[in-house]
């Protein structure tokens, strides 16, 4: 099977106007190409943008589409710093959350989408998380709502690694959208 190759385009105004820039691979610090981003077009994959350089900030999730206006993507401002391409992953899934961090104390497991993780193991309170397989979204409310944290395989020993200020989840999905 080939390589598939992802591309996300900005553009500096709403309705793919204005200057532009096209994106195939992560981009650290965008400020270069663009002053500020009001639309995008994701032509394929999925990929997590930024407000912030280096992969810092408010993030937000997008796949396949087109979003003419930046309030579309959730987002509070027209500051997209930097962007990730999320690689194509197409087996199995797994998870371990724990209470404590560095990974300690009770444990719970996933392998599927969660839409609300306190019906299902009685807490939300989670400090510290092992993806061993798959890439992640983790929400902080229920039914994939709210700000939403992007995790690809490895440990986080502390909320904070993925980017929350508090241990509380609400919901956690698979990306298995690719197109």
């Amino acid at each position: 099977m080939g390589k598939v190759r992802l591309e996300i385009i900005f553009y500096e105004d709403r309705n793919f106007q204005g200057r532009f820039h096209e994106c195939s691979s992560d981009c650290a610090d965008l400020h270069s190409y663009f002053n500020r981003c009001n639309s995008c077009k994701v032509e394929s994959g999925c990929w997590m943008i930024y407000e912030r350089p280096n992969y810092m900030g408010c993030q937000y999730f997008l796949r396949r589409g087109e979003y003419p206006d930046y309030h579309r993507w959730m987002g509070m401002s027209d500051s997209i710093r930097s962007c990730h391409m999320i690689p194509v992953y197409r087996g199995s899934y797994r998870m371990r959350l724990y209470e404590n961090p560095d990974m300690s104390g009770q444990m719970m497991e996933l392998m599927d989408d969660c839409p609300n993780v306190m019906d299902r193991f009685h807490t939300a309170d989670f400090n510290s998380c092992n993806v061993m397989d798959g890439h992640w979204l983790m929400y902080e409310q229920a039914n994939y709502k709210g700000r939403h944290y992007y995790l690809r395989p490895g440990e986080y020993r502390r909320f904070s690694d993925w980017g929350s200020m508090s241990p509380r989840i609400g919901s956690l999905r698979r990306i298995t959208d690719f197109n």
